[in-house]
């Protein structure tokens, strides 16, 4: 039988500049060698949960503990965090906040050097963890030179050369894209054979159960809603009533008034009992045709031609060509470094085109300076780090609009507005500092949304965002949609451009390679392993089941999702 190796006896936890308790009376056992997901809308109470097991509170974020939590037989009220971090190993969620090498290689071998480790075995040792999470080619690279997705692959790789009992992943997918996150889920499924137990706190759930986890939690406001197997938790309604996002494959399952239960194995599509699903899809497909609309083609951005290498040395975009067209709604997908986030920096004119023209409404933009481009592009940051400039939230997304000279009633009725889509009207008076990493990404969205710019970028809308906050600021984004805001998504979220944005440009390895329907995209399997992405799992869903036409499922569905969130809003 197992041991525990994590107990929360009757904890509470209690911020010192908090009138009230975060976490509430938590009563949890965790046992050696399981893999546990928590779960749990924003503001919930997992990354509390998360720091209480590293250290960091009390000991980092100052606070009052009330009961008792033992990590490995070690009572975090009697030991600090060096003492800790011998029992549990943790991968934050905004990996700038971890690195402490000059390079990659030092960067995974920081912890073996604090331990006086032999430097042959520590070459051994770093060799093959920076392969393993596919970093050995960036060993002598600086980590800040990384693109975002491969920043979480340095952090994971000085994770997982620590010999620490205990692994805990603070959102380890958010900054990956779809493949690369898969391959991070098979790392960590393979870390566990290693008899690590590990506890991952992630939004993206469905990527999570990629690989089996043993029990998922579920936190909400400070306590522990449900604490049962993946096939139980899915087979409830508690993640809908939490506004978590459940997998794509089981919404499409709900629609088709399939019974779900936990006998089903709805956790994943491996389990899932195709011989009682697929009689339900086929006749939720023969009932529901989506309607073909003709949408209009008005170029108000044309990429001409466009060249990019830094320094004249690595080429980042390949004579790439595209149209945005008036009013629509775009997605930039592709594999981590392929050039996506590049392409919005010569946009916006914060890099300059080797070769090539940008067409914006009729007008070359090659002589625009950047503060006259900001006139009619804004930009989000994948970082929310690079863009926060002030010390309170209302004057961050305020800065914008006082630099423009509007009127301070003009200013507050604008930025109240924004803030209550963006789930901070609650935050109005706090100062940014207090704020976690998806609330920041929150405020500087918040910040460019409040300019009503012609074209509107953004890098990562939603990354570190649960599905409720999601949902308001995509809602908030399609709202702008309609009433003729052009936007350009630049996303890992497949989820995302399926369900809001219609076309999809896909970069591989700096050159351009698809521009078509963002659901043809993701049933195109060769395009999927070409760009890093993952076929979407209704795809996978209709084929298990011997569909037909998958690609049909896959677009009726879409259609049907969307009038479902109209009628529902």
């Amino acid at each position: 039988m197992k041991k525990p190796i994590i107990e929360f006896k009757n904890f509470s936890y209690q911020y010192r500049v908090q009138a009230e308790p975060t976490l509430h009376d938590i009563n949890l056992t965790i046992y050696e060698g399981e893999k546990i997901l928590i779960v749990g809308p924003s503001g919930c109470g997992k990354s509390t949960l998360g720091n209480c097991l590293n250290g960091l509170n009390p000991y980092s974020y100052t606070g009052t503990i009330t009961g008792d939590l033992i990590i490995d037989g070690y009572n975090t009220k009697e030991h600090g965090i060096f003492d800790l971090s011998q029992k549990i190993g943790t991968v934050l969620q905004d990996s700038d906040g971890q690195f402490i090498g000059l390079t990659v290689g030092e960067d995974i071998a920081f912890a073996l050097e604090n331990d006086c480790m032999d430097q042959e075995e520590m070459f051994k040792r770093v060799s093959r963890i920076s392969h393993l999470v596919d970093m050995d080619s960036f060993i002598d690279q600086a980590p800040y030179e990384l693109s975002g997705g491969q920043k979480q692959r340095c952090a994971l790789g000085g994770v997982m050369v620590n010999e620490a009992r205990i692994l805990l992943f603070d959102e380890p997918l958010a900054n990956l894209d779809p493949k690369t996150g898969q391959v991070a889920i098979e790392l960590i499924d393979q870390i566990q054979k290693e008899e690590k137990t590990i506890v991952i706190i992630e939004h993206r759930l469905e990527d999570v159960l990629y690989r089996n986890v043993d029990r998922i939690i579920v936190v909400n406001e400070g306590t522990i809603a449900m604490d049962d197997t993946p096939d139980k938790v899915l087979a409830s309604d508690i993640l809908v009533e939490m506004g978590i996002r459940e997998p794509l494959y089981l919404t499409a399952c709900k629609y088709a008034n399939v019974p779900i239960s936990e006998e089903l194995r709805p956790a994943s599509l491996e389990t899932l009992d195709m011989g009682i699903v697929k009689p339900y899809l086929e006749n939720w497909l023969q009932e529901n045709k989506p309607e073909v609309v003709e949408t209009c083609k008005d170029p108000i951005l044309e990429i001409k031609d466009i060249c990019f290498s830094y320094d004249g040395k690595k080429t980042i975009l390949d004579h790439v060509n595209a149209n945005v067209y008036r009013g629509e709604m775009l997605a930039i997908v592709g594999k981590n470094g392929a050039g996506k986030s590049t392409l919005s920096k010569i946009i916006t004119g914060f890099e300059t085109e080797d070769s090539g023209k940008l067409i914006l409404d009729g007008e070359d933009l090659s002589d625009f300076t950047i503060k006259e481009r900001a006139e009619k592009v804004g930009i989000v940051l994948q970082n929310p780090n690079q863009m926060i400039s002030q010390t309170l939230i209302y004057d961050e997304i305020a800065l914008g609009l006082r630099i423009r000279g509007v009127s301070e009633d003009e200013i507050d009725k604008r930025v109240t507005q924004v803030m209550k889509i963006c789930g901070l009207s609650s935050f109005k008076k706090w100062p940014i500092s207090a704020l976690s990493y998806g609330q920041k990404k929150r405020v500087t969205i918040a910040s460019i949304l409040v300019l009503n710019p012609k074209v509107l970028i953004l890098d990562e809308p939603t990354a570190g965002q649960d599905y409720r906050h999601y949902s308001e600021i995509m809602s908030f984004l399609k709202s702008l949609n309609e009433n003729g805001q052009t936007i350009i998504l630049i996303t890992h979220d497949m989820h995302l451009m399926l369900e809001y944005t219609k076309r999809a440009l896909v970069l591989v390895d700096s050159k351009l390679v698809a521009d078509e329907d963002a659901y043809e995209v993701l049933c195109d399997p060769e395009l999927c392993a070409s760009a890093n992405l993952k076929e979407t799992s209704l795809f996978s869903l209709a084929t298990k089941a011997g569909l037909s036409d998958p690609n049909q499922f896959v677009h009726t569905f879409i259609q049907y999702d969307k009038e479902v969130r109209e009628h529902e809003n």
